[in-house]
């Protein structure tokens, strides 16, 4: 079953589309292994529930996703079923016979995957004899009291224990491919490999443990990658037996990947191996089929949220809402790693120039990162009293009003307006304009804190002054709690509200990947990221000019963490100088960028990776051409010939330009001819992700 062919390619929309035609899939079993399998803890859930459709389609039946059993999850998600193959039946029911609790089931989301799901209390009678017997293959002790880890080696244990007794049924014919996710999958990988099974293996790492820990601790981590003592931080940390456990995952797989050049970077000094393929994540992209509907529905949405603003700021609503924009950044709580501290710098500053230059932009900006609260703030939940109150007083006297005009209409009579409001009309609105006066300043946050007097935000805060006064052009509202549509405040979910945002600002230190600024993408809402994240990167790579397409870069690898602030700054106030039209313009553009992250088009890099596992682990039976990947045809946008996106980056022939330049710049934009150029725009061949042998990082990094 020789790999030489080279592989088929189909086209997507006139993006180039690999295929796994060329495996034999139907002789082939493909087990995806992760913690997060129906078990939602972070980004790399939304990795794998967003991938299976695009691995089902091709691999059908012979595709199965390995977790951990948690029964308040299956009930919700996991639909019971018997195994389509006897095999995995049979190894089932000897594991079953030996005490262990194992379920099977379609996973209820897009492609419907089988899931493998091993109950880890009902196994756990066996960890002292399963730890001892990972120190004798590996010499990595697990301390008794880290729950993540023992339950980690459960996990591992009874995955290898599966992949054995599956592997005993196949004789020599090769038909495994096992890819583990993350460190607490590991064991798994370790376990199969000292015990020589017949299955090629592949390693993810989607961040590494050492460098979240490391960036957490604001240490200068990409200027000084090559000089940690890795030992010694991890011990310092009390991490040290899952770095173990993490770094003998890396280096017993047949083919190891990360998620991103810059984790690339990280893992080939903190886990001391090069990656050999490069895994980006992508999402599932729907297109809708009428070419603005996403246009749409940002009006839509973005009007729920001026409801928002109506009653958090009432007293004080003394902006124009029709040129207000809304900014926002999302996410776990990590103040440094995500960026919030440099955001915050950045609209101390944007709220400075905006002042300065008497502009009558108003930006209110929301921080969506969950924290320990007691309850909704007393105040903020008033503000939506007081609006609802308001809209019923303006909705009863117009019903009576317009009662009168069409009672005198329908008498060929022009009413006088001064005897169609009453007294009691005007007693009413007078009491409804009384009753929005203000004696304090709009919250900046929507909850009570717990440790208010420790939060980093609300402290920033403190020291910038950004507590939503009238001068203020620059509005802050934190909301530390997840959106949800069943909230009282902000009945908005998380897709509706980034839907109805102008932008969102995502100036990470450490972000790996990086789904926020993705989803942006995918949404067609422009976004903030950095050079030191996965996406970043990414787009740097497949854009000419991100910025066009409404994906802003910020440098905080080569630049001072001021040059940095202040670049980020300059993003905001450009956005700030756009007019309603370009703004809908880089909509545009930004919502067709999302080809590149869609799995149909993303999903060819793990297919390369199971290539290559099968080469390596049965080299006789399956070989690689030197012309099949790393190389393929790439995808990449050119810097857009029309519209300027917007006026902080476009650059005026003359000094002297005018307004009516900027309509006939207007008129040269044509969206059908442009987005037909973007499709028609495949360029030379770029890299499929394998970093160079050798290649080092480069100094003169900065700590931001």
């Amino acid at each position: 079953m020789p790999l030489a062919r080279s592989l088929s390619m189909t086209s997507l929309n006139g993006l180039p589309q690999w295929e796994d035609e060329d495996l034999p899939v139907e002789d082939l079993l493909l087990f995806e292994v992760s913690w997060e399998v129906t078990n939602k803890v972070g980004g790399i859930y939304t990795v794998i529930q967003t991938k299976a459709k695009i691995t089902a389609d091709v691999w059908g039946e012979n595709y199965f996703l390995v977790g951990p059993y948690f029964e308040h999850n299956v009930k919700t998600q996991v639909e019971p079923c018997e195994p389509p193959h006897p095999t995995v039946k049979k190894a089932m029911d000897s594991m079953k016979s030996q005490g262990c609790q194992v379920f099977f089931g379609r996973w209820l989301i897009e492609g419907s995957p089988y899931v493998l799901l091993f109950d880890i209390g009902s196994a756990a009678w066996n960890l002292d004899r399963w730890k001892g017997e990972f120190w004798d293959v590996s010499n990595i002790g697990i301390p008794f009291h880290d729950r993540e880890a023992n339950d980690a080696v459960i996990f591992g244990s009874l995955t290898a224990w599966f992949l054995k007794e599956l592997s005993s049924q196949f004789d020599d014919k090769p038909n495994i491919i096992a890819h583990f996710h993350e460190w607490q999958a590991g064991v798994g990988l370790i376990l199969s490999r000292s015990q020589k099974l017949p299955v090629a293996t592949i390693f993810t790492t989607h961040a590494t443990l050492l460098g979240r820990y490391l960036c957490a601790a604001s240490i200068d981590f990409y200027n000084n990658l090559d000089q940690f003592d890795i030992d010694k931080e991890a011990g310092e940390r009390q991490i040290y037996h899952r770095y173990c456990m993490e770094r003998a995952s890396v280096h017993c797989a047949h083919v190891f990947t990360t998620v991103s050049q810059i984790t690339a970077v990280e893992a080939e000094h903190m886990l001391k191996r090069n990656p050999d393929v490069v895994t980006p994540n992508g999402l599932n992209v729907k297109k809708f089929s009428a070419m603005h509907e996403f246009q749409n529905l940002h009006s839509m949405y973005k009007a729920r949220i001026q409801e928002f603003i109506r009653g958090h700021f009432y007293g004080h609503l003394d902006f124009s809402l029709e040129k207000t924009l809304f900014f926002f950044i999302a996410g776990r709580y990590e103040f440094s790693n995500k960026g919030a501290d440099m955001f915050l710098e950045a609209l101390s500053r944007l709220n400075f120039l905006l002042r300065v230059h008497k502009t009558d932009v108003t930006v209110v900006v929301f921080f969506i990162m969950p924290a320990k609260t007691n309850n909704f703030n007393v105040e903020t939940l008033k503000g939506q009293a007081v609006r609802k109150q308001l809209w019923d007083t303006a909705q009863s006297v117009k019903e009576k009003f317009g009662k009168k005009l069409y009672n005198a209409l329908l008498k060929g009579e022009i009413p006088d307006l001064n005897k169609i409001l009453d007294r009691d009309d005007i007693t009413i609105m007078k009491r409804a304009i009384f009753s929005t006066q203000r004696h304090c300043l709009p919250p900046v946050t929507t909850h009570n804190m717990i440790d208010d007097g420790n939060d980093p935000i609300l402290n920033t805060i403190r020291r910038i002054g950004l507590f939503n006064n009238r001068t203020d052009r620059v509005k802050v509202i934190l909301h530390p709690e997840f959106l949800s549509s069943t909230s009282p405040l902000l009945p908005l979910d998380y897709e509706e509200f980034v839907r109805g945002c102008h932008l969102g600002v995502f100036p990470s230190y450490y972000e790996p990947w990086g789904y926020t600024p993705a989803e942006c993408t995918v949404m067609g809402i422009p976004s903030v990221t950095t050079n030191l994240s996965g996406f970043g990167c990414f787009m740097q790579e497949h854009v000419a000019d991100p910025a066009a397409y409404g994906i802003y870069i910020v440098d905080r690898r080569y630049r001072s963490p001021d040059e940095s602030c202040n670049q980020l700054t300059q993003f905001l106030y450009g956005f700030c100088q756009q007019s309603r039209r370009q703004r809908i313009i880089q909509r545009n553009r930004t919502e067709r960028l999302s080809d590149l992250l869609d799995w149909r088009y993303l999903g060819r890099y793990y297919m390369h990776a199971r290539h290559l596992a099968l080469s390596r682990t049965f080299p006789d039976k399956f070989e690689m051409e030197p012309s099949a990947p790393p190389k393929t045809e790439g995808f990449r946008y050119p810097r857009p010939s029309s519209v300027p996106p917007s006026p902080s980056v476009s650059q005026h022939s003359s000094p002297h330009h005018s307004e009516g330049e900027d309509e006939d710049e207007d008129e040269r934009y044509d969206e059908d001819e442009e987005a037909e150029r973007d499709r028609q725009n495949i360029k030379s061949p770029f890299s499929l992700g394998v970093l160079p042998q050798g290649k080092k990082k480069q100094h003169g990094e900065y700590r931001n």
